[in-house]
């Protein structure tokens, strides 16, 4: 079994500095913590991965496809594999908890 806190989680992303931090690869699944500041833009390109982000903290949109929604904490976004997506107009830091099913990249 593998557990995790999200304290100690938050805290080791913010000593390695990256914005994206893989903490569980699987075949099938991997889950990291991304975390994008308030006034920043979201670099990503469309993964070849699904993928579903869980907001921890922070307030702002998504973009994906054509679609476009407020995020708070609590929200649950569902993104299909290759469909561009990203998040904009962020107020709050946004943290995020990002699920890939198969693992990110296990498709590329």
């Amino acid at each position: 079994m593998q557990s995790y806190q999200m304290t100690e989680l938050i805290a080791s992303a913010e000593a390695g500095g990256s914005a994206y931090r893989e903490f569980l690869r699987a075949p099938d699944l991997s889950v990291g913590l991304y975390r994008l500041a308030a006034g920043t833009v979201d670099p990503q390109l469309p993964h070849t991965e699904d993928e579903v982000y869980y907001v921890v903290s922070g307030r702002g949109r998504i973009r994906v496809g054509v679609e476009d929604r407020a995020v708070v904490p609590g929200s649950l976004v569902y993104v299909p594999k290759q469909v561009e997506h990203n998040f904009h107009a962020i107020t709050e830091d946004l943290t995020l908890l990002v699920f890939f099913a198969p693992a990110e990249y296990s498709r590329a």
